[in-house]
């Protein structure tokens, strides 16, 4: 009995620490606040893993972006990379690209170095623009501070205004069992000139 005790007490141990290093794993080395709806997001310039340097001006008839933070080491962002194929198949062609921006530091992970970037990229076969924001000041100006975390920019006038922030969906480990796309909801919803619901 007081071996099982014992047994039982270092497997809680071993969770708890577990789940906070998963948690440290997903986060970036930005503190800031939650991002509030209808913030104004400037262009931006940054490199792909093809090279070529992404801003949104560079989309002219965009009417929208998904923009999603995520790395290539966070188990919950790699749960996401079908889904954000997905979005941006569904979404382009309707001119709401999706762009996923690595904000991680490369000194803390190596992982996400840019040659790392552009073999994931190859490896899942992404068919979005995976860029690389090394100075976080796309992250700040979004008030991102972990992985995957998901907007919605929404063109208003000449400028881009966040209409939704935070969830892709409700279930990243079970895609199928998922009551509520919360992606699909709001740019679903902002190309039929409605307000975005959640």
């Amino acid at each position: 009995m007081i071996g099982q005790k014992r047994n039982m007490r270092i497997g809680a141990i071993f969770t708890v620490a577990f789940l906070a290093v998963s948690f440290t794993v997903c986060r970036g080395s930005i503190e800031e606040k939650k991002t509030v709806i209808g913030n104004e997001i400037a262009d931006f310039k940054l490199k792909n893993t093809d090279g070529n340097v992404v801003s949104l001006s560079g989309f002219s008839q965009a009417k929208g972006f998904i923009i999603v933070f995520t790395c290539n080491h966070c188990p919950f962002a790699k749960l996401y990379t079908k889904r954000l194929n997905m979005l941006n198949s569904k979404y382009k062609p309707l001119h709401v690209p999706l762009l996923a921006i690595n904000s991680m530091d490369t000194l803390a992970y190596r992982e996400e170095s840019f040659e790392r970037m552009k073999k994931r990229s190859e490896k899942e076969k992404y068919n979005f623009p995976y860029l690389q924001d090394a100075s976080q000041d796309v992250a700040k100006a979004f008030k991102a501070d972990h992985t995957p975390q998901a907007y919605v920019l929404w063109k208003k006038g000449g400028t881009w205004a966040i209409e939704y922030s935070v969830a892709i969906d409700d279930n990243g480990a079970h895609p199928a069992k998922s009551q509520n796309n919360y992606i699909e909801n709001a740019v679903s919803q902002l190309l039929r000139n409605e307000k975005v619901s959640v």
